[in-house]
């Protein structure tokens, strides 16, 4: 990751990496490059309004299941492991339809995946991108 002129951090990209779609903090301020912007969160971020948040869309359903939140609890050693086991819950009916919105919006132009997890390179909106820039979910 480097960081350009004005602050901001900008992910390096690689042959599969689509720069259309990003995954950046519910926390950090709005920009107009975001395009779409939808949180893949299960639970509404603590001390962001909705006003502020400026979300095109809340997408719950796309969200890992809460046992499988728990058990990985943004541990960067089982990251491996939750990516595997939550492209699996991708599989499940509600998931599936969720994650089918994303390709969507993603087809339609710049979408923003927004997370309030604090390192959101290891959180399911990077687990998301990468499913969305390879074109599948399972």
């Amino acid at each position: 990751m480097t960081a350009s002129k004005d602050g901001s951090k900008n992910r390096s990209t690689s042959a599969h990496d689509d720069p259309r779609i990003r995954v950046r903090r519910i926390y950090d301020e709005p920009e107009p490059s975001d395009g779409a912007r939808v949180l893949v969160d299960r639970v509404w971020p603590r001390g962001v309004s909705k006003d502020h948040a400026r979300l095109d869309e809340w997408l719950k359903d796309v969200a890992p299941s809460n046992e499988l939140r728990q058990w990985y609890g943004h541990d960067p050693d089982k990251y491996a492991e939750f990516a595997r086991r939550y492209r699996e819950e991708l599989k499940d009916d509600t998931r599936a339809e969720a994650f089918d919105q994303l390709k969507e919006l993603a087809e339609k132009g710049t979408l923003t995946l927004l997370t309030a997890s604090k390192r959101d390179e290891i959180s399911q909106a990077a687990v998301l991108k990468k499913s969305l820039d390879s074109g599948r979910h399972g």
